[in-house]
């Protein structure tokens, strides 16, 4: 049995899909047809277009370069959070064994 390898496709190619939609008026099926993807695909890449732009989370990963720095951002802060609550746990061990 043959596995079917998915498609990945860029940001880059996600964002100039939605904006011929979006700015140039094209229909969703007319841009499918023309780069040759599925409907399914470019209307799931403009709902997270859509949330992009409000500033929330999408049902995938960020489309435009600013939510997806955001998006980077959040992950190094929860990480630093998270180092930030061991060291504390640790601190308060040391400081307990001192005395």
């Amino acid at each position: 049995m043959t596995k079917i390898r998915r498609r990945v496709f860029t940001a880059e190619f996600k964002l100039e899909a939605v904006r011929m939609v979006k700015d140039k008026g094209f229909s969703v099926p007319e841009v499918c047809a023309s780069v040759g993807i599925g409907e399914t695909a470019l209307r799931r890449w403009l709902v997270q277009y859509e949330a992009d732009l409000l500033g929330k989370r999408g049902p995938g990963k960020p489309i435009t370069p600013e939510q997806q720095r955001i998006r980077e951002l959040e992950i190094e802060l929860r990480q630093a959070k998270l180092d930030n609550e061991l060291l504390k746990k640790a601190s308060a061990f040391f400081a307990r064994e001192l005395k």
